[in-house]
């Protein structure tokens, strides 16, 4: 699908399994929609890339996968992940090169409650919870350092190292502060675990500190994860910027949207800051395969995300249009999916907000 605009956005489309091939194609339309109306060029090449042809060939993507992904402007991606594969080869067989491969060091997923959904906590009204959490998307915790030793024995051994690298702490972090400087509140919270992880944490810690100091108009505090997350449910309109290592931003960023109604709404992009390789786009949630096939997952997720990556080509007037249109749909509650409190299709979702639009 290309929309007539010359110049068009090369996209890469990667539906993956289980319900993302049934809200990519939502997103898409949606797009189209956004597109149409504002006169951008959009062209789609999709990629079968997933688990199924893992089972199928034994791999998730082709050897030269990367390569061909570094000719678009921007991945979208719907979600892996599914029975009979393992979760840590879907992820690192796909996800995880993606990420690194492009430099994708910050992911963004914000969390925002909206009128029409029902928020799980006592006493917040639709605009009292709107956060944005940053997380550290490309080492940390998610390293490949370690390895098994006398495997199958009473001494078998398993060794699982973190890398945290100055460069790379003082990026994202300048990335949070950035953005927290966008916002009304300009303020900025710092997930950590000082307090009992002795060597990485301390050093999140004392970088934190260092880059604080370039940013005197942002207010700061920093949490250790564990009361961090009470807080989330105890006081969430607190927070406007959180900013957390790869291990912590990726359990916060499913608390949130939690707290605001559901992870079926919740966004995000794996963006390279500096735009000289794709980004990508795709929603917190997974494959969910206890759902899979049934045509009644939602699809705001998804099409937020690609609201999310006009926004980051530039069409910011666009990417609103496209949050509007999804904001009016949930608040009107006509074509609500079943998580929603709905009984819509995942189709007739996403044609109601791309009519919005």
């Amino acid at each position: 699908m290309t929309s007539s605009v010359t110049n068009a956005h090369r996209i890469a489309v990667i539906a993956g399994d289980g319900i993302g091939k049934e809200v990519v194609p939502e997103g898409i339309r949606v797009l189209e929609a956004a597109a149409a109306k504002f006169d951008i060029g959009l062209e789609w090449t999709e990629f079968d890339w997933s688990c199924e042809k893992f089972l199928k060939g034994g791999e998730m993507m082709p050897e030269d996968g990367l390569e061909t992904l570094g000719g678009f402007d921007q991945i979208f991606l719907g979600a892996v992940g599914f029975p009979g594969v393992a979760d840590h080869i879907s992820l690192w067989g796909l996800l995880i090169p993606i990420r690194r491969a492009f430099s994708q060091y910050a992911n963004v997923r914000p969390v925002k409650l909206f009128e029409g959904i029902d928020c799980p906590l006592k006493g917040y009204v639709p605009g009292d919870i709107d956060m944005v959490i940053v997380r550290e998307n490309v080492e940390g915790e998610y390293s490949e350092i370690g390895g098994k030793l006398y495997a199958g024995t009473e001494q078998e051994l398993v060794v699982q190292d973190s890398m945290f690298t100055k460069q790379g702490l003082d990026r994202i972090m300048r990335y949070a502060f950035e953005l927290a400087e966008q916002r009304p509140a300009r303020h900025l919270t710092s997930a950590t675990k000082s307090n009992g992880i002795i060597h990485t944490m301390p050093y999140w810690d004392e970088r934190f500190s260092a880059i604080e100091k370039e940013y005197p108009g942002i207010t700061t505090d920093k949490f250790h994860i564990d009361i961090l997350c009470a807080h989330f449910v105890g006081k969430p309109d607190y927070f406007d910027v959180v900013v957390g290592s790869n291990l912590f931003g990726d359990i916060l960023s499913d608390l949130g949207p939690a707290v605001v109604g559901g992870i079926g709404i919740a966004p995000s992009g794996n963006i390279n800051p500096a735009g000289d390789m794709p980004s990508m786009f795709e929603p917190v949630h997974g494959s969910a395969p206890d759902i899979a096939g049934q045509g009644i997952a939602n699809p705001i997720a998804q099409i937020w995300s690609g609201a999310m990556m006009l926004e980051h080509l530039g069409h910011t007037e666009a990417a609103q249009a496209i949050e509007d249109a999804f904001k009016r749909v949930i608040a009107e509650g006509k074509v609500l999916t079943p998580d929603l409190g709905g009984t819509g299709t995942t189709e007739q979702l996403g044609k109601a907000i791309a009519d919005a639009i």
